[in-house]
């Protein structure tokens, strides 16, 4: 429970994900398999954003985009090397 907050606290600083993300697309670690369905994931949602709450509901339409991206990141962060988790400091107790 405690690497899962680690790692939502640090999707949440987003500007602190990219270069996570990305080392994790040039890694030579990182499986081709999940470099892949991340980027599937990523351009899936970029390109077909479902919303499961209407963006012109401010506030509340925001947070379903909010909740996908940090899903995919998330992935991400468990899909990742030992190395590049130590480097970012995502296994770390809070």
């Amino acid at each position: 429970m405690t690497k899962f907050l680690r790692r939502m606290k640090f999707v949440f600083k987003f500007w602190k994900s990219l270069p996570f993300i990305g080392d994790f697309f040039l890694s030579r670690e990182v499986e081709t398999k999940k470099k892949v369905l991340s980027l599937v994931l990523i351009l899936g949602y970029a390109l077909f954003p479902f919303d499961l709450i209407p963006d012109f509901l401010i506030l509340f339409g925001i947070v379903d985009d909010a909740v996908v991206i940090a899903f995919i990141i998330e992935r991400m962060m468990k899909w990742a090397p030992e190395s590049l988790k130590e480097k970012y400091d995502l296994d770390k107790p809070a």
